[in-house]
């Protein structure tokens, strides 16, 4: 998601001067703030984004600032001024993530003793890295107790570590969400809360529940799930008009016999507890609904867990923090923990190796012949390659990767040994807080591996996979995506071991209706079963599959209910429903197999069921994309070109609206992952041929839908005109994937059966003066580095408002710096040109040239917290020096040298 970041709300602020600031109060303000948004209104310190107008976020009784980052430090200004208007509110929203901001806030509550609602919620927003920002909120002042009349009061997602004493003086407090913070415990009484209907403190760190709960009387709602829980306090059963109670997620065994007591109790939520049997005290209410899932019942009782050995490993080992710039590290056999950039992470335990050891790391590029990727997997890394290959170690050496947001299914970690992918057992975790690489932020999820030796590894996600050995004594398979798939292996079924693999890949019924065009198609789950030797079974086996989402056995035409299989290898499905005895339950369909394959529960209208759900499949592997190709405003010379999944682009067009013109986005068109493509400027538009990239005038894609699909280049007429240029960029196919679908592969919009899409670009003739153009800039030499103008701009649309802490870190001077800043006021994306090419230039026309210019970019980026702008950095300099090398080698200038202990990829 793309939000707007304000400035630091602690630093002096430049506003237009057209802006008057609102300082005290005025009784012209008040007819400004009811007017309408077309009325001049007063600005704010900060001020409000451009996209919020303050009408929009403040009427009579309401005062919304959870809209953007940093809102809560609206509430004191606005309170100096208008004081009058916010004695009336009565529903009023902060965020919790700015400490600073809240903290200030909290000292204006206590005179809204109107307020009715009152949210200060964490996870408003989210991070570079996709994560929710968590709630500063750690107490509440006692003056809250002054909000008499507060009715709604949602405290979620914050740093709460005891229940706050002034919320038990709230007596019209309906209801209370304290759900994902550290509490412990709650109070001794809650005596005082007489109106209290719902109370959710879920995600918790509770281990008790204390008596007092059942002075709750009319408590209607209590979720308490996610938590510590072992027992339950028998006060429960006073709880007389609860109609519902959460209690999933905990380590309860047994329920108090109280519980019978609760005659309105409609709905229990109690899976993924630790219950041996079904209570009985739920027998006499007849008609609650239970979830009973997860929870191993009828199993005897386990031994409790002996305590873990401490782990000399984690407390003893050394740390070696590596920069972007050193690949190459030594380790010795007093062992090491090694924190590369980006955040992987390398545990050599002590003893792993026998003499002081040179070791080296490089990330690599992906590609789709090179890395394995099964029929529903999809990247979630790039390639990580650790040498020297071949070495052994005494002791496994673990090796965690760091992987993006993965959506669905699981995560595992691929290596490859030069000949072979293979799938190594994995754990997820999230990395060290010391780690160097981010500092003050989040952690990276990390994909754990233990390893013997080095080779390439690579973190993909996948569908739960579940597995279990089969024996002639039969066994019961559970998929734990999905409890309610099951496979019954009868006595007898096998009369040599084997191992069962199922995988269960959900799918969405709206997406089916919209490729199959028939409106009242629905789906099951997608089962994919595999065993380990592949023969036929003895006995038929019982499949259970959930009925199509929308039908029970009620309601079911069993006309329309179709069993389809598919083999995996020719990717085709087979209509099998007269081949097969379908059973249907209430909520199941049962049916019996003697080989494993694919299969798919569908229920629809139309006739040609097979045809349809080929194409639909093959619909569904694909990722719907659209490209942008967008002139930025101050100099129409400078391309963005992207390429985004079709859900994500709106958000980033209204993004970059602000500083971009340009076409529309195209026509949709389908990609697969990790499926190569390639951008190329026509009609009299080139581009540089500088770039590592850029193959006989097209840029190379390859399109991830997990990772960044983006260029930014600078464009010129092929031949020097007076008027302006027409032209076009044209997206083009690489060479089609052997596995690409025939559908696709046979696609053709135009006289090239490769293209994708084309949209119209217009540059200005040579005569024109954006007011933003600077000479060519080239920085260093192939050799140490090398740094392009168009590089430089790709780097400046990253800086963002980091661009004095990397101008100080460059060198450049705070009187410097505050003259940018005058001159470009009104656009930050001018003011990060003007400074980082301003260092440029004073590189280049330096004595050396410009050689070491490229290494303090780096180290600018890193001592300003832009990892990632050093590492694209780093990432630039590589393929161009690579691009170098082989050039001299293609002329006979120099000698190819390879490691002998490195297996090229293929």
């Amino acid at each position: 998601m793309d939000t707007w970041l304000p400035p630091s709300i602690f630093s002096p602020l430049i506003l237009p001067p057209s802006i008057p600031t609102l300082k005290t109060p005025s009784p012209s303000i008040l007819p400004a703030l009811s007017s309408s948004s077309s009325s001049p209104v007063p600005s704010l310190t900060p001020p409000l984004p451009p996209s919020v107008e303050l009408c929009a976020v403040l009427t009579d009784t309401r005062l919304t600032l959870d809209v953007y980052r940093g809102g809560a430090v609206v509430l004191p200004v606005l309170w100096s001024s208008v004081p009058g208007r916010l004695r009336g509110l009565q529903y009023l929203r902060l965020g919790s993530e700015d400490g600073r901001a809240l903290e200030a806030a909290l000292e204006i509550l206590p005179h809204l003793t109107q307020l009715r609602s009152l949210a200060i919620r964490g996870h408003c927003f989210h991070d570079t890295h996709g994560d929710p920002l968590p709630g500063l909120l750690t107490s509440l002042p006692p003056s809250l107790s002054s909000l008499a009349l507060l009715i709604h009061l949602d405290l979620s997602f914050n740093r709460l570590s005891s229940f706050p004493p002034c919320l038990l003086s709230l007596p019209l407090l309906s209801t209370l969400l304290l759900s994902h913070n550290r509490l412990t415990l709650l109070p001794s009484s809650f005596g005082p809360l007489p109106a209290l209907r719902y109370l959710s403190v879920m995600g918790n760190g509770l281990v008790s529940l204390p008596p007092s709960l059942g002075q709750l009387k009319t408590l209607q709602t209590l979720d308490v799930s996610c938590n510590l829980l072992e027992t339950l306090p028998v006060e429960v059963g006073d709880l007389e008009e609860l109609l519902k109670l959460e209690l999933s997620h905990n380590r309860l065994r047994t329920l108090p016999e109280t519980m019978e007591n609760l005659h309105s109790l409609r709905e229990l939520m109690i899976h993924s507890n630790d219950l041996r049997v079904v209570p009985a005290c739920l027998d006499k209410l007849p008609q609650l609904k239970v979830d009973l899932r997860n929870n191993p019942l009828g199993r005897p009782p386990t031994p409790p867990p002996q305590p873990p050995a401490p782990d000399p490993v984690e407390t003893c080992l050394p740390e070696l923090h590596l920069r972007l710039d050193q690949h190459r590290f030594c380790v010795s056999s007093s062992g090491c923990h090694v924190f590369l950039p980006g955040g992987a992470e390398l545990l050599f335990p002590p003893g792993c190796l026998a003499t002081v050891t040179r070791l080296q790391w490089v990330e690599r590029k992906p590609g789709r012949k090179w890395v394995w990727l099964e029929e529903h997997d999809f990247l979630l890394s790039q390639p990580l390659e650790l040498l020297p290959h071949g070495v052994l170690f005494k002791k496994p050496v673990e090796v965690c990767v760091p992987y993006h947001r993965s959506r669905r299914g699981e995560v595992v970690v691929r290596r490859f040994d030069g000949q072979l992918w293979t799938t190594l057992p994995t754990v997820t975790r999230r990395g060290s807080p010391r780690h160097s690489s981010r500092p003050g932020g989040r952690p990276a999820r990390l994909a754990c591996v233990s390893v013997d030796q080095f080779s390439w590894f690579v973190a993909v996600g996948r569908p739960v996979r579940d597995s279990c050995s089969l024996t002639s004594e039969g066994a019961l398979l559970v998929s734990r995506s999905d409890p309610g798939i099951k496979l019954s292996f009868p006595p007898d079924s096998t009369d040599q071991t084997r191992i069962i693999t199922l995988q269960v890949l959900q799918v969405s019924v709206t997406e089916v209706q919209v490729l199959s065009g028939d409106p009242q198609a629905s789906v099951s789950p997608l089962l994919c079963l595999s065993q380990s030797p592949s023969m036929q079974f003895l006995q038929p086996i019982r499949v259970q599959v959930p009925l199509p989402s929308g039908l029970t056995g009620h309601t079911v035409d069993l006309s329309c209910l179709y069993l389809l299989h598919g083999d995996p290898s020719a990717l085709s499905w087979t209509d099998i429903t007269s081949q097969v005895t379908l059973h249907v339950t209430h909520l199941y369909a049962i049916f019996y197999i003697t080989h494993f394959s694919w299969y798919w529960l569908w229920y629809t209208t139309q006739r040609c069921v097979s045809g349809m759900v080929r194409r639909v499949y093959q619909k569904l592997k694909q990722f719907r994309v659209q490209f942008l190709v967008l002139q930025r405003k101050a100099d129409p010379r400078q391309v963005l070109l992207q390429c985004l999944p079709a859900d994500k682009v709106d958000s980033r067009v209204a993004a970059l609206s602000d500083r971009y013109d340009g076409p529309q986005p195209s026509d949709l068109c389908d990609l697969l992952e990790g499926e190569q493509f390639f951008a190329g400027f026509e009609r009299g538009l080139d581009i540089s041929a500088d770039r590592p990239d850029c193959s006989e005038g097209r840029l190379s894609f390859v399109f991830y839908s997990c990772m960044k699909n983006l260029k930014e280049v600078y464009i010129s007429p092929t031949q020097r005109q007076e008027g302006p240029v027409r032209g076009q960029v044209s997206f083009y196919r690489g060479e089609v994937p052997s596995d690409l679908p025939e559908e696709v592969a046979r696609k053709r919009k135009g006289h090239d059966s490769q293209w994708l899409a084309t949209l119209p670009l217009k540059l200005p003739g040579s005569n024109y003066d954006p007011g933003l153009e600077y000479p060519p800039l080239n920085l260093g030499d192939p050799e140490s580095g090398y740094l392009t103008e168009a590089n430089l701009l790709a780097i400046s649309l990253q800086v963002g408002q980091d661009w004095r802490s990397i101008g100080i870190n460059l060198g450049l001077s705070y009187q410097e710096l505050e003259r940018i800043q005058y001159k470009y006021r009104d656009d930050l994306g001018a003011m990060v040109l003007e400074m980082l090419f301003h260092w440029a230039r004073g590189q280049q026309h330096g004595s050396a040239g410009g050689s070491g210019a490229v290494p303090q970019l780096v180290e600018a980026m890193m001592k300003s917290g832009r990892t990632d702008l050093a590492e694209e950095i780093n990432d630039i300099v590589r393929l161009g020096t690579r691009k170098y090398k082989e050039s001299l080698r293609r002329v006979g200038l120099e000698e190819e040298e390879l490691p002998a202990d490195r297996t090229a990829p293929p």
